[in-house]
């Protein structure tokens, strides 16, 4: 796909893109307010906490403002399509109104790629998952602007969703575009993507169905590439996962290609290496 805009107005803020652009070694601080949701992941519910920020040992709640127009847009908009995180297990098709292939995208930030993504795919219902509330209201205000009708947010973190929400079998792809590489090696176990998440994943997929991800950290996708690869239930179909895209492009359910941001192209001029993984779930 072509780059895309990362704001719909000059005031929007910044789409997410490669985590090249936040502060090394800062993993409380991030410029990218899409790894807010998977910054969550491994860690514990506290008792009678809050479900929308449900593993605080080193997720830190950001408190950004909702514009007054981006509020009145959510108000809206948000009851028709938007859910937070319970243990009501999804009915999608109801949501939606309709049935079709289902894919999920964990971090969907400010919803840039996400947006272009659903316009581009009409064929599909889309998820984005999410804990910053200032993102997903951008999104909220975009898509009601667009009008875009396959596309769902869920706010809250990714695991609890997947674990609590999503049917076995009911996914036909999973997005992970640039999940926050917590760089540091003390702080590698709050990385998204474990051997557990990869099994988790990979249980909600269909036959066949397909996870893409996406780093531009060197040593996050070496990890990624690690753990990934040696998932029982996944078969590489790119170069990165051992297989051949030639043989896997025209037959999969989901695309191969996503959106390039104004943002991530930023980064790709100052010599960020784009790393993608993509598997499919075997079929039996």
């Amino acid at each position: 796909m072509d780059a895309v805009n990362d704001a719909a107005n000059p005031s929007a803020e910044p789409a997410p893109g490669p985590r090249s652009a936040d502060p090394a070694g800062d993993p409380g601080h991030s410029e990218n307010p899409a790894a807010e949701s998977e910054q969550t992941a491994g860690r514990e519910r506290p008792v009678g906490g809050n479900r929308l920020y449900p593993r605080v040992t080193s997720f830190r709640a950001r408190r950004g403002a909702v514009s007054p127009t981006r509020q009145d847009a959510w108000d809206r908009v948000w009851p028709v399509i938007g859910k937070d995180v319970s243990d009501e297990k999804l009915d999608a098709d109801a949501w939606f109104g309709r049935s079709a292939p289902l894919i999920i995208e964990i971090g969907c930030g400010t919803g840039t790629a996400t947006a272009a993504m659903a316009q581009a795919e009409p064929e599909f219902n889309l998820i984005g998952i999410e804990v910053y509330k200032p993102g997903l209201a951008q999104l909220v205000q975009r898509v009601e602007r667009e009008g875009i009708d396959n596309l769902r947010l869920l706010r809250g973190d990714a695991v609890d969703v997947l674990e609590n929400m999503i049917a076995p079998e009911s996914l036909t792809g999973v997005r992970v575009f640039f999940p926050d590489p917590w760089p540091k090696a003390r702080h590698h176990k709050r990385r998204l993507l474990q051997p557990e998440t990869f099994a988790l994943i990979a249980s909600r997929l269909i036959p066949g169905g397909v996870l893409h991800v996406a780093t531009d950290h060197a040593d996050y996708a070496e990890w990624i590439g690690l753990y990934g690869n040696a998932e029982p239930q996944l078969i590489g179909m790119n170069e990165p996962t051992g297989g051949d895209p030639d043989a896997y492009r025209n037959k999969a359910p989901i695309g191969f290609e996503r959106p390039i941001t104004k943002f991530e192209n930023k980064g790709l001029r100052a010599g960020s290496a784009i790393t993608e993984f993509i598997w499919g779930k075997i079929e039996s």
